[in-house]
């Protein structure tokens, strides 16, 4: 993948080697990216990895804004989740990866399903999904995207993650924050048998998450994507038929 425009690659030097294949099972050369004199070593370092990185060049062929796309891809091929004609809500949304995949899978492009992408910051329109600026923390959100929607959901999605600090145990906390609050959201929000799929982080706390979420769900499985890096700790839950309060 070349670099283009005036994009984060803009202006690597760039050497082929040997490579690996990518998610087609086409082998592709390996680029190894040039000292430069004010480039940081961890820039170089960025710049080589998303070189190499097979999934954001076959992100870029398909149209996708992000390789996350093919995380949801790689879940539901395995736990089939977002079924044509689903209500879906892809919380966190920017910038579209997720939500272009779900708009895909319940043909809600094509008049079957509806989904609906939240974020607190504005991103770019995707068709067939309905985009909405909010902080899920609000409590009227809940109801705003059920009033989009046109009832409840039948699938949350959370693909939040905050900003890296580099200490492994604010990361995970900060994490798990987003994720139990993408969980409280989906308790308001989900339709009975419902399912939600929401990123965690390794480190210990996730095990009380999950304990919760069993008494809510019918199933509660986690996961590791084979498009989601080695070197990262991150894992997805995926829990399925959702018992409401009264239920549960």
């Amino acid at each position: 993948m070349a670099a283009t425009g005036g994009g984060p690659l803009a202006g690597a030097d760039v050497a082929k080697g040997r490579g690996g294949n990518d998610p087609t099972g086409k082998r592709r050369a390996a680029v190894r990216v040039k000292t430069a004199r004010r480039r940081k070593p961890s820039s170089t370092r960025w710049l080589q990895r998303q070189l190499n990185d097979p999934y954001v060049a076959e992100a870029k062929r398909r149209g996708y804004p992000s390789r996350a796309a093919f995380k949801l891809i790689d879940l539901d091929d395995r736990f089939h989740v977002l079924k044509p004609g689903a209500r879906v809500v892809d919380l966190g949304a920017a910038p579209g990866g997720w939500t272009t995949v779900a708009v895909e899978r319940t043909r809600a492009d094509q008049g079957g399903g509806r989904v609906v992408a939240l974020d607190v910051s504005p991103m770019d329109p995707v068709p067939g999904a309905e985009v909405l600026v909010g902080d899920i923390l609000d409590v009227e959100a809940p109801e705003r995207l059920k009033a989009t929607l046109g009832g409840s959901a039948d699938v949350v999605l959370s693909d939040m993650a905050a900003p890296a600090t580099g200490h492994a145990a604010t990361d995970h906390l900060r994490i798990m924050g987003l994720a139990e609050a993408a969980l409280a959201f989906a308790y308001e929000v989900l339709a009975p048998g419902g399912a939600f799929v929401c990123k965690v982080l390794q480190g210990g706390t996730e095990a009380q998450m999950l304990a919760a979420m069993k008494r809510r769900f019918a199933s509660v499985r986690h996961a590791k994507p084979p498009s989601s890096r080695a070197e990262s700790a991150e894992l997805y839950v995926v829990a399925q038929g959702f018992r409401p309060a009264a239920d549960a």
